[in-house]
């Protein structure tokens, strides 16, 4: 984690910094009010990306940036060409919150062929990115289990209700299934994906339910299909526990009101898009290097947290 923090402070003055190179260290590279950003986000229907949109909306307008901002829609067709129009369209930085890490491959490389840097954001891309910017998702997966586990006394059957196979989400099942293992009491008896939607996480985990009359907890990768959860949870009349990981404001809503949903992992969105731009800056004027990949820390949220809680 110090490491982690050294390395990230580093890259923030050299923000500072950068712009004051000479001429001979630092690369061509376009004024600021000639700069043009791109970013592709998976979703939109979704208030964590809302957030980083209205983030990245202030930092463009900081720096006089032009911004172009597309929808993937889950859709991996529709995000491909997003991003081969944002080529076409001449953008200098493309921030990329892959909808399908293999299948963003592809594009990833065209845009790299056309000189642009690419930033992963909260989701990872194969391909020559230049670095990848996300939440500790293996932690936010392990803290959110962990707390759901001990609330459990440490014994009961569990279930992992699961989400779209992309880095983040692989991340926050591995630490699902890491805090489960140091509960010996504790039995992983389903898992199901709920596509990190609220509608059809309502209904897998009412099949949960039926197949498990006697379960005890659920743990959501994201807070979105949570809310299907939790609907789901109430309608049984069952006392299940409910942990996910986001930190959204619905969320922490439910977390206080004392329902089943009882914590949540806590990402920082606006974090991970600061630090994002601040890398594909300090690329562009002339870093020679930076981190592979960076991760933020993660928070858990519990009812003693969540009424004062926000992105």
């Amino acid at each position: 984690m110090f490491k982690s923090v050294l390395i990230t402070a580093a890259f923030i003055l050299s923000l500072f910094c950068l712009p004051f190179m000479s001429q001979a260290n630092a690369k061509e590279s376009p004024k600021t009010s000639d700069l043009l950003i791109g970013m592709s986000f998976q979703e939109m229907n979704n208030p964590y990306f809302i957030v980083m949109y209205d983030a990245l909306k202030d930092i463009c307008q900081s720096v006089g940036a032009k911004l172009i901002v597309t929808d993937g829609r889950h859709d991996i067709n529709k995000q491909i060409n997003d991003v081969e129009d944002m080529i076409q369209q001449g953008v200098n930085i493309l921030l990329l919150n892959p909808t399908d890490q293999v299948g963003m491959q592809g594009a990833v490389e065209a845009a790299k062929k056309a000189g642009i840097i690419v930033v992963c954001v909260d989701a990872k891309s194969l391909g020559p990115i230049d670095t990848y910017v996300a939440s500790d998702n293996v932690d936010a997966g392990y803290i959110a289990t962990k707390y759901m586990c001990e609330q459990l006394g440490g014994k009961g059957k569990v279930a992992l209700l699961d989400g779209i196979p992309v880095d983040g989400i692989l991340d926050r099942v591995k630490g699902f299934k890491k805090a489960c293992s140091e509960f010996p009491g504790i039995e992983i008896v389903d898992v199901q994906n709920g596509k990190q939607e609220r509608s059809v996480a309502l209904s897998v985990v009412e099949n949960m339910i039926q197949a498990h009359p006697d379960l005890d907890g659920i743990f959501s990768v994201n807070d979105g299909g949570s809310y299907g959860a939790l609907a789901a949870i109430e309608a049984s009349g069952k006392n299940i526990m409910l942990v996910s990981v986001d930190g959204a404001p619905e969320a922490c809503k439910n977390i206080a009101e004392g329902s089943a949903f009882k914590a949540t992992a806590a990402q920082f969105p606006k974090d991970q898009i600061r630090i994002g731009v601040g890398l594909a800056l300090a690329k562009l004027w002339g870093a020679n290097v930076v981190p592979e990949e960076l991760r933020i820390g993660v928070k858990l949220i519990d009812k003693s947290k969540a009424a004062d809680f926000s992105w």
